[in-house]
């Protein structure tokens, strides 16, 4: 491919004065033949694309992407090879010169999705989203002072380059703790105590600069919780990141109180109260992003332990094709998210995308026709176009009382956060067999569980066979690192530990098996990012038939396989075929389905 870097100067130049100057049908063939011919978009979806494109305006890329018919990633590679650009999938501290990088104001290169790379020769690479926007490459020329070569990049990329080689954050923390442990014990012991200099320190105090640093690291890394941890010599704070804590830093113990003071300031709570547990909320920006981090503390024998859980704002939901269901399971779950009334039940630990699964579904059905009610505990997500109710005992409004309260407001789909007591579940049939669409979670390890558990709440087996649809159980597991995966033969005693003989497992489609390896990409765990699990038990005459016997869950389940439902072991055994996971993560996730 040629990017112009190791070209003539006139050559360089021109291809660069081009990409800044010129529209797009001047680069080869049109943006949509290219998204046909090499990244799978049916031709129906670019009519549909350009009739709409030609009635609200808009680029042909984003107007793709509103409609799902293509990711983003697929139209950011298909423009690099309209314009024959060099498409970078990942940008490291080792493509960026930090000289280059303190020119160009870091909220100009987030707006404009632009960071300068490296010299080579007489020019400059940068790293672009849309090297069609001329104002960004000539602001870009007119900072580095030189003559530019585009690369492409998709916006996240660089957004992602950018808060990891202009925030320094990532490694204040060890750099802090080390000031602190070099400082003197009585001096810092009598500012950092008072509560009056706490309020009132500048952002340039250790212990401000060290909980605003794990801060950023936590959502830099993705982390889904902040655990800081009193020990009776130390104090630790653990990071849990893809469901695994990961241990980030010792700072030392004196001050223990004053980091844990600093939070509860922050979350607005008692900092003269160590007795009792508290909750409280901070809302921040992070890199960007509107982060609301639900803060709790409770009093232990070393001192009050702090869990702060980071909500992203701004994170998009995930669509249910986006979660990791195979097509089979997609496909009966989007039929029966569609149907007038029942109850669909989401069970699984917490901590398995249960309200992941939920929001999305919810989100798929969305739309002005129906009236959408929710209440959870909390509200997680704000939901475009959704009624959310959030739970609070205090007050007596709990799941019951709210569901209760929603049969008047002339509903058409109600999701209640959990079925946790026999009158919300009361209720939740109550509302399912009077027309309405009930979605909830409850707690077991299956889908046949789940049928088990409302008659041991008290509901009557003619009722839960009359009003339940169906019940999706599901985990999350690892996706194991695409970077540094080892692929590997694994032998029949590990295929035996899935439950399944190696042929049945060549029978799901078993191809190259992976196990993690660590890298700088996935911080050297071997894994990046986490994907479902899913078992989808579908109600039909058979099954209503032994929950009117009252039979037990196993019963349930063994008759469900019979008709070819798919179990959580058979799911991870069809993602470890396909070489997104590993087998031992799909193991630690499913023990109780053997």
């Amino acid at each position: 491919m040629n990017t112009g870097v190791d070209t003539a100067e006139g050559t360089a130049t021109e291809q660069t004065r081009l990409v800044a100057h010129s529209p797009a049908y001047l680069f080869g063939r049109p943006l949509g033949e290219i998204l046909v011919e090499s990244f799978g978009l049916s031709r129906e979806k670019l009519e549909e694309a350009l009739v709409a494109q030609a009635e609200k305006g808009g680029r042909l890329g984003e107007v793709l992407v509103g409609m799902k018919a293509v990711s983003d990633e697929d139209v950011t590679r298909a423009l690099a090879a309209q314009l024959d650009l060099e498409y970078l999938d990942l940008i490291t501290f080792d493509h960026v010169d930090a000289e280059l990088v303190k020119v160009v104001p870091i909220n100009f290169a987030k707006q404009s999705k632009f960071i300068p790379l490296k010299r080579e020769g007489e020019f400059i690479a940068i790293a672009i989203a849309d090297p069609l926007d001329t104002a960004v490459v000539d602001h870009a020329r007119t900072l580095l002072n030189g003559e530019v070569i585009a690369r492409i990049a998709r916006g996240v990329t660089i957004i992602d380059a950018i808060n990891s080689v202009y925030d320094r954050s990532i490694n204040e923390a060890e750099q802090v703790v080390g000031e602190m442990e070099a400082q003197d014990l009585d001096a810092a012991e009598q500012v950092l105590e008072s509560e009056q200099d706490l309020l009132d320190t500048g952002d340039e105090a250790p212990i401000i600069r060290l909980v605003n640093s794990l801060l950023f690291r936590a959502a830099k890394e993705r982390a889904s919780d902040i655990h800081i941890e009193p020990m009776e010599k130390d104090l630790s704070v653990r990071f849990r990141i893809d469901g695994v804590l990961q241990s980030i830093i010792k700072p030392p113990k004196r001050y223990q109180n004053s980091i844990i003071s600093r939070v509860k300031i922050m979350a607005q709570l008692n900092i003269a109260e160590k007795r009792l547990p508290q909750d409280g909320r901070i809302k921040i920006k992070l890199a960007g992003r509107d982060i609301d981090i639900r803060v709790s503390t409770i009093p232990t024998v070393h001192g009050e332990s702090i869990v702060m859980r980071l909500l992203d704002k701004s994170a998009t939901l995930l669509d249910l094709g986006e979660i990791g269901m195979n097509p089979d399971i997609l496909g009966s779950m989007d039929e029966l998210i569609r149907r007038a009334h029942g109850i669909i039940l989401v069970t699984g630990p917490t901590g398995s995308g249960k309200t992941t699964t939920l929001y999305g579904a919810l989100t798929r059905i969305n739309t002005p026709e129906v009236k959408i009610l929710t209440v959870e505990d909390p509200v997680e997500y704000q939901l475009k176009g959704i009624n959310q109710m959030p739970l609070n005992p205090k007050i007596g409004l709990t799941f019951g009382s709210g569901l209760r309260a929603f049969l008047r407001q002339d509903p058409d789909i109600i999701m209640v956060g959990e079925i946790r007591d026999k009158e919300t579940a009361q209720i939740a049939i109550e509302a399912s067999l009077t027309g309405h669409l009930v979605f909830s979670t409850v707690h077991t390890n299956d889908s046949a569980g789940a049928v088990t558990r409302l008659v041991e709440m008290g509901i009557e087996p003619f009722l839960v066979s009359s009003s339940l649809m169906a019940v999706m159980a599901q985990r999350l597991v690892r996706r194991v690192c695409k970077e540094c995966r080892e692929p590997y033969e694994p032998t029949e005693a590990e295929i035996a530990k899935l439950g399944m003989s190696m042929d049945r497992f060549r029978a799901l489609g078993g191809g190259t098996v992976y196990r993690a390896k660590g890298c700088p990409a996935c911080n050297r765990v071997g894994y990046r990012g986490r994907s479902g699990v899913y078992e989808l038990l579908v109600l039909d005459d058979d099954i209503r038939q032994l929950i009117l016997k009252n039979v037990d869950s196993g019963t349930i389940k063994k008759q469900a396989m019979e008709k070819g439902m798919l179990t959580l072991l058979d799911d991870g055994a069809l993602k470890i075929a396909r070489g997104e996971t590993t087998i031992a993560e799909v193991l630690s996730v499913t023990q109780e389905d053997l």
